[in-house]
């Protein structure tokens, strides 16, 4: 797409269920980027989201469409060229007032540009231009005016053996509006359900990633507190070991309160370096992912080397497939030499009787 996106918010894509019509049905698995284009070879603006290699959203704006907010965090629009309905579900609410502010910007915008391509139309076409005769003067306020072109759209008389009546195209823009609203009014109800269960999908996403969180945080409050018996338990050992060393040297009691306090400001000192331990350890952290991202490495190249000890394992088969084939070979051509040395013994064989019969006969 060589267009830049005029708008882009991060928000959980639904869809309703074509055959119940009153389900929200997930479209993504996680946030996606949801963006406003603007298509400059057919001068429209489309919303287009894509997860992964499929395209989620692609609905092109047209002056008909409202999004409505039906909550503090999602709203909605039907695309009827589509024959769906979307919802979007935002982590704040302010993103969802900036989506809708653009979303009417761009409805103006293309309901700007659908009258001026009507307005060529209409210079263009010589059917349009036809003097008609004089209309009768309106006696009626203004407001009654508009309330009856709405009603019945203005007709255009055309003189001529047979009258033709030519509709405005606004008018009949206005009664398809007029119409699509009307359809609507029944399907709020069902629509409040739909906004709801969306929230809902929403808020169960955030609630695991809350979860995790939570998770970490209890490990890692687990693992402090564990450091923290273990100093306390030190501490009591070293207590228990001045008390002891007291007994046996037998000082007196303002020196044992003294060598306490001293042994209790080591042991605060001691504290102090193994809280700061502990900040280094946190800081240390953040280099979890960089020893994650060599840990995949170091899977990736053990990957390749087993491809690669599977491809010299079956290259030995093959060495060892082929050695048996040779071997097979050759000890069937080693039986077919003994066969063929016994026929030549067998053959020399018969010679020697043919030459004794003969020297037989000579003699005789």
């Amino acid at each position: 797409m060589g267009e830049q996106p005029i708008f882009s918010a991060r928000a959980h894509v639904f869809q309703i269920d074509p055959s119940t019509k009153r389900k929200w049905l997930p479209a993504s698995k996680h946030a996606v980027t949801v963006s406003f284009f603007y298509d400059n070879s057919r001068n429209v603006y489309r919303i287009i989201s894509v997860g992964g290699t499929k395209a989620i959203i692609n609905s092109t704006i047209t002056p008909n469409m409202s999004f409505t907010k039906t909550s503090q965090k999602f709203g909605q629009w039907a695309d009827s060229r589509a024959n769906t309905v979307y919802g979007l579900g935002f982590s704040t609410e302010q993103q969802l007032q900036q989506f809708a502010e653009q979303f009417r910007e761009l409805k103006e915008a293309a309901r700007l540009a659908r009258e001026k391509s009507q307005e060529r139309y209409e210079l263009s076409n010589p059917a349009l231009n036809l003097a008609a005769p004089q209309v009768r003067p309106v006696t009626a306020p203004r407001k009654h005016a508009l309330s009856e072109e709405r009603q019945s759209p203005p007709l255009l008389k055309v003189n001529g053996p047979e009258e033709k009546l030519f509709r405005s195209k606004s008018a009949e823009v206005e009664l398809t509006t007029e119409k699509e609203r009307v359809k609507k009014i029944p399907s709020e109800g069902s629509m409040c359900e739909l906004n709801l269960e969306a929230e809902l999908f929403t808020l169960q996403d955030s609630n695991a990633k809350l979860v995790e969180a939570l998770h970490e945080a209890n490990s890692s409050v687990e693992q402090w507190k564990r450091q923290l018996q273990e100093y306390q338990e030190e501490t009591d050992r070293l207590r228990t070991q001045v008390s002891e060393l007291e007994t046996q040297l037998g000082r007196p009691p303002q020196s044992g309160a003294e060598d306490l306090s001293r042994s209790l400001e080591e042991l605060e000192a001691l504290l102090s370096v193994k809280n700061q331990e502990i900040h280094s350890l946190q800081s240390k952290k953040n280099d979890v992912n960089e020893l994650e991202k060599e840990r995949e490495e170091a899977m990736n190249r053990l990957q390749e080397v087993e491809r690669q000890n599977c491809e010299l394992e079956s290259r030995v088969q093959e060495a060892e497939q082929t050695l048996s084939s040779s071997r097979e070979e050759q000890l069937q051509n080693h039986e077919e030499l003994k066969k063929i040395l016994h026929v030549l013994d067998l053959k020399l064989c018969d010679l020697s009787q043919l030459r004794e019969s003969l020297a037989q006969l000579i003699s005789k």
